[in-house]
């Protein structure tokens, strides 16, 4: 994972970076080395909204277990 200085302040500005990255290397205008870096730098992003998501989708869950007393199903956006 990135280091302290690295990661970014919330997930809503990893998002933001990791979607100029993308656009960044879709454009076809970087150079090898730039490529890579920015695939590693994409990565990173990636983890920290990932980590993110889970941490949500876990108080999401807590809150609702504690409204009803009910288990609660994984949320899925699409049939697996």
């Amino acid at each position: 994972m990135a280091t302290t200085e690295d990661t970014p302040q919330g997930f809503e500005t990893a998002l933001k970076r990791l979607e100029q990255i993308v656009s960044a290397m879709e454009s076809g205008e970087m150079d090898l080395d730039k490529m890579i870096a920015s695939f590693e730098e994409g990565q990173q992003h990636l983890q920290f909204c990932t980590v993110k998501l889970n941490e949500v989708e876990k108080k999401i869950e807590a809150i609702v277990n504690s409204k009803t007393g009910d288990a609660t199903e994984p949320f899925r956006l699409t049939d697996e």
